[in-house]
């Protein structure tokens, strides 16, 4: 009897996601049936406003860790999940926003040229970012969606320095 109850709990345990699928999921918001990578994105930018007010170095600090965290489950809930790259996996998209809006004023015009930026510059991949997806474990889940944090804030950087009305 004893053994028909452990296999009952084991079977029950199994239909339940794991605490890296959580963490990769963003708490199951990566089951989103349609654009899953702009919900990670927009919970990243809107998660990331009150971190904007305390100073980058604080930001970068935060930035930094949870790019690990999500290097980590990203790598676990992929193998979970038998998939190198599951779009259910949105916290890469979290980071790259926290990545895009890194030093930016806390000012909403801001952070939605930042955010449509590193939508557009993560779905339509520009060279060389879609070669940081073949590096290895949860890497590469990651390290693109980082680059296309990067290039986005950058562009919105360069654009504000270049034209003044913006």
């Amino acid at each position: 009897m004893s053994g028909r109850k452990s296999k009952a709990v084991a079977d029950a345990g199994s239909s339940a996601a794991s605490v890296p699928q959580l963490i990769a999921t963003l708490g199951g918001l990566g089951n989103v049936p349609l654009v899953p990578g702009t919900v990670g994105s927009l919970v990243g930018a809107a998660l990331c406003l009150p971190v904007l007010r305390v100073g980058w170095p604080l930001h970068l600090a935060i930035t930094i860790t949870l790019t690990a965290v999500a290097v980590v489950a990203s790598r676990r809930a992929a193998e979970e999940m038998g998939q190198a790259d599951p779009p259910r996996v949105i916290i890469d998209e979290f980071v790259g926003m926290w990545i895009a809006v890194l030093a930016l004023p806390a000012q909403w015009y801001d952070l939605a040229a930042v955010f449509l930026l590193f939508r557009v510059f993560d779905v339509v991949k520009p060279a060389p970012i879609p070669r940081l997806e073949r590096l290895p474990w949860g890497l590469g889940i990651v390290a693109d969606d980082v680059a296309a944090g990067l290039l986005a804030r950058v562009t919105w950087w360069l654009l504000k320095a270049n034209f003044d009305f913006l």
